[in-house]
């Protein structure tokens, strides 16, 4: 196994971690319990990382990210667009 395998196989993998949240966040249309900041603080970290990998020139930088990019910006997306309207007394309970 090569460095660039190992590297393809592990972007891979972690790549894949956020595809429950987005396939149940689509079918569900609910997306109350996810905070916003969490996959837009993540989506601006994988950017850089995208950036870096362009430029050293590194595929599974490159492809990793690229693709956990597109599945938080559906994240993001979906937090916009389904958010749900609470009365004023439930969003007093929310911590």
């Amino acid at each position: 196994m090569t460095i660039q395998t190992l590297g393809l196989i592990a972007g891979a993998i972690t790549s894949m971690a956020i595809v429950p949240q987005v396939t149940r966040s689509f079918r569900t249309r609910s997306v109350r319990d996810i905070s916003i900041w969490q996959p837009l603080l993540l989506e601006i970290g994988m950017i850089l990382w995208l950036f870096y990998g362009v430029l050293i020139n590194d595929m599974p930088l490159i492809v990793a990210n690229g693709f956990s990019i597109f599945c938080n910006t559906l994240l993001i997306v979906m937090k916009i667009a389904f958010r749900e309207t609470a009365s004023p007394g439930e969003q007093s309970q929310i911590p």
